[in-house]
């Protein structure tokens, strides 16, 4: 099986957790990092903004829900120490997610985001849908 790498946007997580659509492209993309599919990828500071945002009360996450996520991507992801890039954005909290997959971009690294308009112009910077029909040709996904 080819393991395709993924820097996940907390923007799709949360999408994912709040939408009452089980068939919705984050919903799919976080089943495929849960069920091995999509290795994701991962710094201390992506972890730190998944811990803050997702813990935000207007989401109304479960706690235990958190936990479970974000240990599984522990356990089943990559994590990276990117170089510095230079790059400026205007969310600087970007920045990190950027570098994360510019660092991998060797084993063909993804970054998933539902706000593709926040990083550059790249065919590696994919929507959700984008990235499920990537899985699909990679391995036969559902």
């Amino acid at each position: 099986m080819h393991l395709v790498y993924a820097v996940i946007d907390t923007n799709v997580l949360i999408s994912a957790l709040i939408t009452k659509n089980q068939e919705a492209a984050t919903v799919r993309v976080l089943e495929a990092v849960l069920g091995g599919d999509l290795t994701p990828l991962y710094h201390r500071d992506i972890l730190t903004e998944y811990e803050e945002v997702l813990h935000r009360s207007k989401f109304k996450i479960d706690n235990e829900i958190i936990r479970i996520l974000i240990d599984s991507i522990i356990k089943y992801g990559v994590e990276v120490f990117p170089q510095a890039s230079g790059e400026i954005f205007v969310d600087m909290d970007d920045l990190i997610f950027y570098e994360v997959v510019m660092e991998k971009r060797d084993d063909d690294a993804y970054l998933v985001t539902g706000n593709q308009k926040h990083y550059p112009i790249r065919d590696f910077i994919v929507t959700p849908a984008q990235m499920i029909d990537i899985l699909r040709k990679a391995n036969s996904y559902r």
